[in-house]
């Protein structure tokens, strides 16, 4: 290894160039992810759409269908219903109760959004793109957007 000389060479050039490229291409990532920090999926059974990590989905049927679980095939008499339906809820344990809770939080974050249709994609509880079933092409839609409306 020679001595420093106090002159850049052209593979020091080279480095810092790649550093720089490196730090930028880095920033550009975590800009990203921290422009769409939080995803929803809104849908229901009927539209069924293709997840990606880290998606939240909220199926809007999903209390009806836990509740057609619960209900399926009850007696007419109310007390022998009653009873079968505790059963069941206990049965169900805290599995049971958590598909509930998840169930109901997200009929009440999609109502709180003032959601009206599905399928419908949310990105940052701020940008909701209706009718769109690629995660992907509804982020790129939201860039698209920022950029634009940007000041």
């Amino acid at each position: 290894m020679s001595a420093p000389t106090g002159r850049t060479t052209d593979s020091d050039a080279f480095r810092g160039v790649w550093i720089l490229l490196l730090m930028t291409a880095c920033a550009l990532a975590f800009e990203a992810s921290a422009r769409a920090a939080e995803i929803w999926v809104i849908t229901d059974r009927e539209h069924p759409m293709e997840m990606a990590p880290g998606v939240r989905l909220i199926e809007l049927d999903a209390p009806a269908r836990i509740k057609a679980e619960l209900s399926s095939k009850l007696p007419s008499d109310p007390a022998q219903a009653s009873l079968i339906a505790q059963q069941r809820l206990k049965r169900g344990g805290s599995e049971l109760q958590e598909r509930l809770a998840t169930a109901y939080q997200g009929v009440i974050g999609a109502w709180s959004l003032g959601v009206t249709k599905v399928p419908a994609i949310v990105v940052d509880r701020r940008y909701v793109l209706y009718g769109e079933t690629n995660i992907a092409r509804a982020l790129a839609s939201v860039e698209d957007y920022r950029q634009r409306t940007q000041r």
